[in-house]
This record gives structure tokens, C-alpha cells and sequence, in this order.
């Protein structure tokens, strides 16, 4: 039976963009004794290098972001409610309601997202997404000085999620990029037969300046983007929108908002996965975007490619991974890191 006990850690730590820092512990924590040398720059990325048996012919940086989606505190009424602002791209349709949680120095504060209630709500409000702007956070407190005491303007919240494991699935708050992270780790674990560069990125969901500023660090010949990515196979989708799907395996990007990757690389990434005997997709769409964005154009430019898993809502309280496909991705995930640092394949002249 698989060990999913890293994973679970890493999706029940509070990490919003812009404070990482106890996920990036236990990733610490995990890589040091297979490290050959760990860096922690200004912005709080973790670069790690990692030796193989031999010297990497291309100089190739695996990246995958640590922060997730959430909330920072903007204003505490005098009600003692709590008024809020997005961290990255969130999915408002389901979020009055939701329990979560708020990272203060006093440690985890609960609360739940509050709203009008339904039954107050006009016609044309009801079926609506609620706006960011008329949603709020209930702690309990009875006005601004008790809820003063415990929160501050700025405060990380995050999600009050579940850990699941049945049907063979894995349920968990902030799966992206989570799963990214752990998937590095566990590649960081494995006897390479190329010296490689892991970079645990910061601030990816609200503008990827951790891997802008990796990536003039490292100066990588070539990168592969890990991340989890819009699964789209769920009741009501139309085939032609699904993008990708649990359970076939890892997700290869040809196209995305923020960056074309490169084609050889896209090409080589499905011969990996035959040659590790794993089922592999593109990704059906053109659509979001990650740290890919701002590595392929750093320096004098990055060969890059993006290797995901297919995740069910993503980007909301709860997303939803296949664990077969976590194990197909590494093994695609190493054989491909090998070929590319190995020097396959030459640029196109």
C-alpha cells in the first residue's frame, strides 16, 4: 500500500502565496539527506541539486510551486467580521458556507466564509455566485477588539479541507501544486543518472516571481514545469471541454496562456511514458498557465515542457487526484528528466 504520509502533510499545511515557510520545512526536512547542496533565496524559493552518476549534458531545473490558492484578511469590522481578498484564481460559486482557516501568530484561528442568507436574497441573486466583495469571514467574535485579538489585516486563510484516500482516489486541499512538491521529492529520492536542479517555487498563483527569480539563479538550459492541472471530466462538461482526464495518466501541455512549449520536448514526454510503460494525455485545450510562464523566458531563453497531474476542482476547498496517475507521473516524470538532461534531443538548427 502506497505512503501517501508526505503528500498528506504538505496538502494539511497552510503555504497561501507569499507565506511558504512551514511548507517549505518539510520539504526541507524530506530532501536534506539526498541534497548535495540546498539554497533558500530572498524570496523564500528552496533550490536543491541533487548529483547523478553522471554530469547533465543539458543543465535541466524541475519546478514546482509550493503556495496555494486562498485569502488574506483586508479589514476587520466592528461587528467583528472579516473582510477578505483573493490569492490567486478562485472558484466563488460554493464558498458561502465553507469552514477555513486563518494562519495567525496566535496559530490556526477557525472560522467559516459568511454571506446574505438564501432565504433574504432577492430573485435575481439566487443561482448567482456570490462576489468576493459581499462575502465575509465569521470567527465568532463578538465585535472588532476580541476579533482584533486574534487576527491581523494580512493573515493567510486557507481552506478547512479533508484527507481521503478510498476508491482510489486522493481528496485534499491545495492537491496544486502539493502534489507537484511531492512529486520532486520523490524523484529527489531515486538513484539519477544526471545531476539535476529542484526548485520549489513561491508565489506562483499570483504572478510567479519565485520561479522568475529561480530561474536567473539556476540559468537552466531546459525546465519541466510539475503541476496539477483542470481536469475536466465531470458531469455536465461537453467532450470537446473536458481538457483531460483522472485516470489516464499524466497530462502533457502543448499550449498554454503563458507560454508555447517546446516540441521535441512535448514529443519526447509521450516516448517517456512509453519506455516507463505508463499511460500519458495531452492536455485538449489552451487554457491557464504556470511557472512556465516566466522560466522560458528568463536568461537567454528556456527549453521548457509541463508535466501535470489531471486534478478535479481545482483551485476550490477540495480537488481530486487519481493515485494511479501519481505513480505513473513519476515514472514518466524520471525517464523524461533523464532523457532531457541527457541531452535528448539536440535543438532544432
Amino acid at each position: 500500500m502506497a505512503d501517501w504520509s508526505l503528500l498528506r502533510r504538505l496538502c494539511n499545511t497552510p503555504g497561501v502565496s507569499g507565506a511558504e515557510d512551514q511548507v517549505r520545512e518539510i520539504i526541507l526536512e524530506e530532501i536534506r539527506p539526498y541534497a548535495d547542496s540546498i539554497e533558500i533565496t530572498p524570496l523564500g524559493n528552496l533550490i536543491a541539486v541533487k548529483k547523478g552518476r553522471e554530469r547533465a549534458r543539458k543543465k535541466l531545473m524541475l519546478d514546482a510551486h509550493m503556495d496555494e490558492v486562498g485569502f488574506l484578511v483586508t479589514f476587520i469590522r466592528e461587528d467583528g467580521l472579516l473582510k477578505m481578498t483573493a490569492a490567486g484564481g478562485i472558484n466563488l460559486q460554493v464558498m458561502p458556507g465553507r469552514p477555513v482557516a486563518i494562519d495567525t501568530v496566535h496559530g490556526l484561528v477557525p472560522g467559516v466564509i459568511g454571506a446574505k442568507p438564501i432565504h433574504l436574497l432577492d430573485e435575481e441573486e439566487r443561482g448567482k455566485a456570490v462576489p468576493l466583495k459581499d462575502l465575509y469571514i465569521d470567527i465568532g467574535a463578538a465585535g472588532r477588539e476580541e476579533a482584533a485579538a486574534l487576527v491581523s489585516p494580512g493573515d493567510r486563510v486557507v481552506f478547512r479541507s479533508v484527507w481521503d484516500e478510498s476508491h482510489g482516489r486522493l481528496k485534499a486541499r491545495a492537491l496544486d501544486d502539493r502534489a507537484g512538491c511531492a512529486l520532486l521529492v520523490d524523484l529527489m529520492k531515486k538513484d539519477l543518472q544526471y545531476d539535476m536542479t529542484f526548485v520549489f517555487a513561491v508565489q506562483e498563483e499570483t504572478g510567479q516571481s519565485g520561479s522568475r527569480t529561480a530561474a536567473h539563479i539556476v540559468a537552466p538550459d531546459a525546465a519541466i514545469v510539475v503541476e496539477a492541472t483542470t481536469a475536466g471530466d465531470s458531469a455536465g462538461v461537453p467532450e470537446e471541454k473536458r481538457v483531460c482526464s483522472l485516470g489516464k495518466g499524466p497530462v502533457v501541455t502543448f499550449m498554454d496562456h503563458g507560454a508555447i512549449y517546446d516540441r521535441d520536448y512535448y514529443r519526447l514526454a509521450f516516448e517517456a511514458a512509453a519506455e516507463a510503460g505508463v499511460p500519458c494525455q495531452s492536455k485538449l485545450g489552451v487554457a491557464g498557465g504556470n511557472d512556465a510562464r516566466v522560466i522560458h523566458a528568463s536568461g537567454e531563453g528556456v527549453r521548457p515542457v509541463s508535466v501535470s497531474l489531471p486534478c478535479r476542482y481545482i483551485h476550490s476547498a477540495v480537488g481530486m487526484i487519481s493515485q494511479q496517475d501519481y505513480h505513473d507521473t513519476l515514472a514518466m516524470l524520471q525517464r523524461l528528466a533523464e532523457k532531457i538532461a541527457g541531452g535528448e534531443p539536440a535543438a532544432a538548427e
